[in-house]
């Protein structure tokens, strides 16, 4: 029989702990005015997460939108990889017209903010939009960049991983440069994130360029990561910039 959504909420609340919920919950910054103000946890570790997602990959997606409905964190974590290995799936089987269906999928619930802390964006979005769209038209990337919600933010500048995996830095520099306003911590370090990996995965030159011509504006935070695979010489030539 096919897994369901209750099933595996089943399982997770079998493997929660109250002192992990209390400890997840701080270090997810769950209180008034932090970013995630108002997420639940039930105080499930990734890794047992991940181990309910193996056994119930299987689920439809009716069945992933209610555990993404779900005010519970870790219900909303477990969907969003269930999606990302059926998208895995479907690539390998050449299946183009569910991995299409998967990609909307997701992005309807970016848009419904159902992908809302930083480790949902992060296990998902590469995966997922950034897979989809690499050999595409990217316009969805640049109009969640252009959005100033913070998780859609996030989510067009996690999905450029998937393109710099493949050697493609093209939309991670367009995307950073318009955003470079942005001082939210979040922010900052998913920008710095990707043009480190920019330099460290396809071109150290096209990290260089683009710090040469923006580092001045950039945020602390986010010069910071970038530059964390240079030399000390060339990490305070760039802060000194600011």
């Amino acid at each position: 029989m096919t897994s369901t959504a209750d099933d595996v909420k089943r399982a997770l609340g079998q493997l929660s702990k109250k002192t992990d919920a209390i400890n997840l919950a701080r270090f997810f910054k769950t209180g008034p005015g932090e970013y995630g103000e108002g997420d639940v946890f039930i105080g499930v570790r990734v890794p047992a997460t991940r181990s309910v997602v193996r056994a119930h990959a299987d689920l439809d997606l009716p069945e992933v939108t209610v555990l993404l409905d779900s005010p519970v964190h870790e219900h909303r974590l477990a969907g969003l990889l269930v999606l990302a290995t059926q998208f895995d799936w479907a690539a390998r089987a050449g299946d183009d017209a569910l991995r299409e269906k998967i990609a909307s999928f997701y992005l309807d619930l970016v848009m419904r903010g159902r992908v809302n802390n930083w480790d949902l964006v992060d296990s998902s979005a590469d995966r997922i939009l950034g897979a989809w769209l690499y050999d595409r038209p990217r316009d969805p990337v640049f109009a969640l960049a252009a959005d100033d919600d913070l998780w859609r933010r996030r989510v067009a500048l996690l999905s450029t991983f998937g393109f710099i995996r493949r050697g493609d830095a093209s939309t991670t520099l367009e995307v950073a440069e318009s955003v470079l306003g942005d001082r939210r911590d979040l922010t900052q370090k998913a920008t710095g994130w990707m043009l480190r990996e920019v330099g460290k995965r396809v071109d150290r030159d096209l990290l260089t360029g683009f710090l040469d011509r923006h580092a001045a504006a950039m945020g602390r935070t986010a010069l910071t990561y970038a530059c964390e695979h240079l030399t000390a010489e060339e990490r305070a030539g760039y802060r000194a910039m600011r």
